[in-house]
């Protein structure tokens, strides 16, 4: 298990981000954000405004959490505040983002609940990794926002 000790006042670059927290956290948040991606769009979209919404925040938070794990992996950032008052910031707005897609789909899936057995089902996975994507997200920005605080 990850120390958070090993975090406080520094930002890890290369393997380091598989052995901190919160940076561990990306593995999960891309597998459970795709996994949202996939399963809302093979599902039938009635209303569309509402899935386009949870379209748009789990593509858009799966791009910029591999774009943010790429940089922090090859060593873009500098070790600087700067960096960690961004990720604070993004992974802030991620689960923002994330809570309110998660209560559209969910939403929405409790009013199509009379359609066909296959597409309730797809519509519960997608509102509970939704769910799940915004606990990481949330707990990733609690982490960020203590190693922030301890620059």
């Amino acid at each position: 298990m990850a120390s958070t000790s090993a975090t406080m006042g520094h930002l890890p670059s290369g393997i380091g981000i598989c052995t901190t927290i919160p940076d561990i956290l990306y593995l999960p948040e891309l597998i459970f954000g795709g996994l949202v991606w996939i399963l809302v769009a093979c599902t039938y979209v009635v209303p569309a405004n509402p899935q386009g919404w949870v379209m748009f925040v789990s593509v858009f938070c799966f791009t910029m959490t591999f774009i943010w794990m790429c940089i922090f992996a090859c060593g873009v950032h500098q070790n600087s505040r700067g960096w960690a008052t961004a990720d604070f910031v993004y992974h802030g707005v991620a689960a923002f983002f994330y809570l309110s897609a998660s209560v559209a789909l969910a939403k929405v899936t409790i009013d199509k609940k009379d359609d066909t057995l296959f597409n309730y089902r797809l519509d519960i996975s997608a509102v509970v990794f939704s769910y799940i994507a915004t606990l990481l997200y949330f707990i990733h920005t609690i982490f960020s926002a203590w190693r922030w605080k301890s620059f």
